[in-house]
């Protein structure tokens, strides 16, 4: 396994257009990890408090 140091330094040598590519993959990666992490959160209840309060918010 590769550690942080040498993935940092393999992504400082790539060409603009792949350094693009990576960029757009590892944003649509944590955009999927959100979404799954919201999902738990939302049957767990966690954002119950937060949709309730923004309820009363929108109201004024």
């Amino acid at each position: 396994m590769l550690t942080i140091e040498q993935i940092e330094n393999a992504i400082l040598q790539l060409p603009p257009e792949e350094m693009g590519e990576l960029l757009e993959w590892f944003l649509d990666l944590d955009y999927q990890r959100w979404d799954i992490q919201l999902e738990k959160d939302i049957v767990k209840g966690n954002l119950d408090a937060l949709a309730a309060e923004a309820i009363v918010v929108a109201k004024f």
